[in-house]
């Protein structure tokens, strides 16, 4: 299966300019689609310095999106911009803030320590009717049901 960019090349290749600019025409819809569309979630592996340079490689080499490079390495965006824009997890040095970051939040995981969710006002909203309907339920009420006769 050819990529995007081998596809490309070899229309360059054939010299058949009419449907590269049809191409650069879908990628320029596509890219002004891209912001309203909503993200993918990706997580999986473990952001390391060889993830990183590859990441570094990638972007450099190929006319890639960040979103396009994290899918294709199975990380999440934000870290490919991280390592893009900042340079982030370049190195092994376990004193990088990033490092140390990572760190804690797995000692604070291991030890069970973090918020726990804060209920909204629509979660409390069901709740209230769920407990009023065990209640109903547990004199003996039966429950009100809605007919189309009734509107």
């Amino acid at each position: 299966m050819a990529t995007l960019k081998e596809f490309e090349d070899a229309l360059r290749e054939q010299g058949m300019h009419m449907a590269l600019a049809i191409l650069e025409r879908l990628r320029e819809r596509d890219r002004a689609k891209r912001s309203i569309a909503p993200a993918r979630r990706v997580t999986g592996r473990k952001m390391t310095p060889d993830l990183a340079r590859q990441i570094l490689e990638i972007h450099a080499n190929t006319g890639m999106t960040q979103q396009e490079i994290a899918f294709q390495l199975g990380v999440n965006q934000g870290r490919v911009n991280e390592v893009i824009k900042r340079g982030k997890w370049l190195s092994d040095d376990p004193a990088a803030p990033e490092a140390v970051a990572r760190d804690k939040a797995l000692d604070r995981m291991a030890q069970g320590i973090g918020t726990k969710p804060r209920q909204t006002a629509r979660s409390k909203e069901g709740s209230g009717v769920r407990k009023k309907a065990a209640k109903a339920a547990k004199h003996g009420k039966p429950r009100a049901q809605l007919s189309l006769g009734d509107f």
